[in-house]
């Protein structure tokens, strides 16, 4: 069992990835900075509901103070490191771009540095189904892969994720760190990001507010269920760092979703049955930095790990619509049930 550092550890996969990692008997220690992007109370809910009974610590770091990361990383003597820390959004990035120069790119590479330096023997970390840019229809049959062009960001938040598979590769190739890269495709489950589509839609539904779907509800989406992740990041973990490639470098970039895109008004449908209640919708042009399609080729992952189950999304809608149902009854009378901003954009569904 390796000793695990996750940063971002309070986020939505941080936090189910670090649990799903100390339940594998791994040692597992999280660091977050609790920032404001979305309420720092729903942060520091799921490290109580999720990593407490655990056992895991989420100690508060700021993952751009290079000198204190990196004497901490000597104090620990992490073996693995998960970094899933960033500032999340694609809509936010059109508005906020230097904070994910500061987040993505900064703090990026203090994580790269910390970790050749100090003796780390895998680094994971999340890059983005946005780095494939806008594609054609025909991508849908034969999915996005992974040797794909993905040099066209069609927003800033994709072109640092696009960034940050570049400076890993460039670390594994001069200092040997093998590095792996996990483009997830939109994430959801319990505890998400209230600036998701999940989330958001949930939300309106049951308010009775209307639903603003962009691309006129065409948007195609490859959805995966979090504990479908986790169980990808957990073996990732298990089997260790990838194929040493041309050039004897260990650096490698994987999708995590499984290839079944859904137009986002259906999606909608199948969460008006979970909640069994009626949306109202109101279709809308698509947005700056939005793309209309994702669809992944696992194969590649799946040759990494083994066989993925892949959860339906009716099966996942309905537990999520569960959770939110508990969340949103004890948001009205628990201090750890507090309510997300209600500014959130309704019509999120990026990753």
């Amino acid at each position: 069992m390796a000793s695990i550092l996750v940063t971002g550890a309070a986020g939505f996969i941080g936090a189910h990835a670090a649990a799903a990692l100390a339940r594998a008997g791994h040692r597992v220690v999280g660091c977050d900075n609790f920032d404001a992007y979305y309420s720092p109370a729903l942060k520091h809910a799921r490290v109580r509901h999720l990593l407490d009974p655990l056992g895991v610590a989420v100690e508060v770091r700021d993952i751009c103070a290079v000198a204190d990361l990196d004497a901490w990383f000597a104090r620990q003597r992490f073996e693995v490191v998960l970094h899933l820390a960033a500032q999340a959004g694609v809509r936010h990035s059109l508005h906020a771009p230097m904070a994910y120069v500061r987040a993505n790119l900064l703090g990026f590479a203090s994580i790269l540095e910390a970790s050749r330096r100090h003796g780390v023997a895998h680094l994971l970390y999340a890059s983005s189904s946005s780095v494939y840019g806008q594609r054609e229809a025909q991508s849908l049959a034969r999915g996005f892969r992974e040797d794909d062009r993905s040099d066209r960001p069609a927003s800033f938040y994709a072109a640092t994720k696009q960034a940050n598979e570049a400076m890993a590769h460039a670390t594994a190739a001069v200092h040997g760190l093998p590095v792996t890269g996990l483009r997830f495709f939109t994430v959801y489950g319990p505890w998400g990001r209230p600036d998701m589509a999940c989330w958001t839609f949930t939300e309106r539904i049951r308010r009775g507010q209307t639903l603003q779907l962009y691309g006129q509800g065409q948007l195609l989406r490859d959805f995966t269920w979090i504990g479908d992740v986790t169980d990808a990041i957990t073996r990732l973990v298990a089997r260790g760092p990838g194929p040493v490639g041309a050039g004897g470098i260990a650096a490698e970039v994987l999708n995590v979703g499984h290839h079944r895109p859904v137009r986002v008004l259906d999606f909608v449908r199948e969460l008006e049955r979970a909640l069994q209640q009626p949306a109202r919708i109101e279709l809308a042009d698509m947005p700056p930095g939005d793309v209309a399609l994702t669809c992944a080729d696992p194969a590649r992952l799946i040759e990494a790990i083994g066989p993925w189950e892949a959860t339906p999304l009716h099966e996942g809608l309905q537990r999520f619509a569960q959770w939110w149902t508990q969340w949103e009854a004890s948001s009205r009378t628990s201090p750890d049930g507090p309510r997300p901003d209600p500014g959130s954009p309704a019509g999120q569904v990026a990753d």
